[in-house]
């Protein structure tokens, strides 16, 4: 595997800003037109990932769909460029609360054409059923939530939570450093077999950051807090979430790999099956699989997602249409 080339060029770029937002200090990238009054379009990322992974699909956008439009993608807090006080974990809720005074500060009394990936696709399902009025449109790429639980599996829960943060404060959770940008990028190119070079180095530049070290030398660290591998303490409740996407009214996009991300995850622990019946809440619901693509559909497939995101949010409001699937 050579990652060593020239990066990506950018063809839209983006500007950032630095919002105050729950005692952080958010970094937001935007695109576009600022004074727009057409609905805003918030992308949001998932896990151990930032907001600069939407650059190749806001580039594939076409420019009837692009022009005149804001597009805003936030670095989540603990990653990226945003900062906020040290923590030894991170509460899902509070990235709910980061999205409300998100859409606050951009979006004061419209709503919003929302997009989340993976950990981000499962927060704005869940916020899509908190707020459905801040919400016009959602799409939902490769979010599917995590396995069911007992509540007899609680104890052992809390006691894994506890034991990772033992482990944290010890430093045996430390993320891995890398010895040089190529080095990074050969990280991304292997969890994405699909990511081809150029893509890989720019990626690399945005997903981490050199850092001196004591012994005088130079290593690039991931923009993520380690914090984030601790546990969640609170167990995974499927009927809660179906509560919350039973309440969502926005027209739904859900998005999927061809490849099977859940299999490669979780076996038969947790299964596409299983997640589309959950999915049977949602009132307005389209479903697509993506050709070609694996979990990080957005670097693989960016102008094929493009025009599923295009035709779903300028299409008329359509009827439920659960259970539909066709290849991208």
């Amino acid at each position: 595997m050579n990652a060593s080339a020239a990066p990506y060029q950018p063809q839209r770029a983006s500007r950032s800003e630095f919002l105050p937002i729950r005692h952080q200090r958010y970094h937001v990238r935007l695109w576009g037109d600022a004074a727009s009054t057409l609905p805003p379009l918030v992308m949001v990322h998932g896990w151990m990932d930032v907001a600069a992974s939407y650059q190749f699909t806001v580039d594939a956008l076409s420019p009837g769909f692009f022009d005149g439009r804001l597009v805003i993608a936030p670095d989540w807090r603990g990653f990226g460029e945003s900062t906020g006080a040290p923590v030894d974990h991170f509460m899902f809720p509070d990235y709910l609360g980061d999205l409300e005074w998100l859409l606050d500060h951009y979006a004061p009394g419209r709503p919003v054409d929302l997009i989340g990936h993976s950990m981000g696709g499962n927060i704005v399902m869940m916020y899509g059923g908190a707020r459905p009025e801040r919400i016009r449109r959602l799409v939902n790429l490769e979010g599917f939530g995590m396995p069911a639980t007992r509540p007899d599996q609680a104890p052992k829960r809390y006691a894994k939570w506890l034991d990772e943060l033992h482990a944290l404060h010890r430093g045996d959770s430390a993320l891995k450093t890398y010895d040089s940008l190529d080095g990074v990028a050969a990280r991304l190119m292997k969890t994405n077999r699909r990511l081809p070079a150029d893509k890989a180095q720019w990626l690399a530049s945005q997903w981490a950051a050199p850092r001196p070290q004591a012994d005088g030398s130079q290593r690039w660290e991931i923009l993520g807090e380690a914090a984030h591998r601790v546990i969640n303490a609170q167990l995974f409740r499927v009927d809660e979430i179906e509560a919350l996407y039973a309440a969502i009214t926005a027209p739904v996009l859900m998005v999927e790999a061809s490849d099977d991300s859940l299999a490669g995850w979780w076996g038969d622990r947790f299964t596409l099956p299983e997640f589309h019946e959950r999915l049977r809440a949602v009132r307005r619901l389209r479903r697509e699989v993506l050709a070609d693509t694996g979990h990080m559909l957005h670097h693989d497939q960016p102008q094929a997602l493009a025009g599923l995101i295009e035709d779903f949010l300028t299409a008329p409001d359509a009827p439920h249409e659960a259970g539909s699937a066709r290849q991208g």
